[in-house]
């Protein structure tokens, strides 16, 4: 092991035997999201850098401390990219902050959610212990892929010292559109493309348009433009416009209003609630602006299929972050925060107050 490793290994272990918390953190981009944060810092930016990158295999294994900006640079002088386009949210986001918090961009519509490219993972557990899942050394607890489970985590079942992901080419040709629409025919047209073989790889509707991305083989993009209409966004326009979505820099995030992110079935009905929508991935997440209460908001989402976070701002002691669980869910949770983190030491409440 490295001395980084090491280091982090005889805190973690300390911790548990004096029965401390601590609060895993890479650049802390994102130590808005989830519950209170609780615990001494344990920076995990020591132990960073690439540690193999294959781009004729599409693979490449990186260090939880790596930024997010150096791994995205060596992918792009490959012309390779990450597909879930993980948001940053500040300049000091780190590759494991990413996997743990397991957040995805506007390309999540068409390349599929951050764990869905998550070969194998690296991890310290609760006891310090140096586990790896995911390929070769460890046979997954109790059946389940612990590779991905760890994506999403917020850092409660393990630090990640490394992370295998599966990368994609750069697309081909990229191109946007803008339509002017109300918000029940936008819902309406997105389903109606999701059926079709058209190269959309994102979609947004705010403020009464309706942006489209499509990416793929020059003709299929031309073939998709003259099909769908609308008016054609500038490179540099459009570039600006799936930026700032993705870090909620767009206008709509600005609102001090508590924001709410909401996952339903694509074909859901415009969400009956006060405030302003934003909708993505062709109608399957709705982010909400409103000061409703949050029983009525999970109420919308849980009647749809589907379940609302308090992504930003509001009270989360008395509303909660994420949506509660199901009590079979609730003991899964329990039992595998016992199984990775029997002392309580990685992150202690950050996704429920009782794990």
């Amino acid at each position: 092991m490295t001395d980084a490793v090491n280091s982090l290994v005889e805190t973690i272990r300390a911790a548990a035997e004096a029965g401390r918390g601590l609060r895993l953190r890479g650049g802390g981009t994102k130590d808005f999201y989830g519950q209170a944060l609780h615990g001494a810092v344990l920076d995990t930016r020591g132990h960073a850098g690439i540690v193999a990158y294959e781009p004729t295999e599409l693979v490449v294994t990186v260090r939880g401390g790596t930024r997010l900006t150096e791994l995205e640079a060596t992918l792009a002088e490959k012309g390779q990219m990450l597909p879930f386009e993980p948001p940053h949210f500040g300049a000091d986001a780190t590759i494991g902050g990413a996997v743990a918090a397991g957040l995805s961009g506007p390309r999540r519509q068409s390349a599929g959610a951050l764990r869905d490219f998550v070969l194998g993972v690296r991890i310290l557990d609760g006891r310090g212990q140096d586990l790896t899942f995911g390929g070769q050394v460890m046979k997954n607890v109790a059946g389940y892929d612990v590779s991905r489970l760890i994506a999403g985590s917020m850092g409660t079942l393990g630090l990640i010292l490394e992370v295998s992901l599966k990368v994609l080419p750069i697309p081909v040709t990229e191109a946007t559109l803008q339509l002017e629409l109300p918000q029940d025919k936008a819902i309406e047209i997105m389903n109606r493309w999701g059926g079709k073989p058209l190269p959309v790889s994102a979609t947004a509707w705010t403020d009464g348009d309706l942006w489209v991305r499509l990416s793929g083989a020059e003709a299929a993009v031309r073939a998709a433009r003259e099909k769908i209409g609308g008016e054609v966004v500038d490179d540099a326009g459009a570039a600006a416009f799936w930026t700032a979505l993705r870090e909620h820099t767009e206008p709509f995030f600005r609102d001090a209003v508590p924001l709410w992110r909401v996952s339903v079935p694509s074909t859901t009905a415009a969400l009956e609630v006060p405030g302003e929508q934003l909708i993505e991935w062709g109608g399957s997440l709705r982010w909400l602006t409103t000061g409703a209460d949050a029983r009525v908001i999970r109420e919308l989402a849980a009647r749809a299929g589907g379940h609302a976070t308090l992504f930003r701002g509001g009270d989360k002691a008395e509303t909660g972050v994420f949506h509660p669980l199901a009590p079979a869910v609730a003991r899964i949770h329990a039992n595998l925060k016992r199984e990775f983190d029997p002392h309580g030491v990685l992150n202690r409440g950050r996704m429920y107050p009782e794990f």
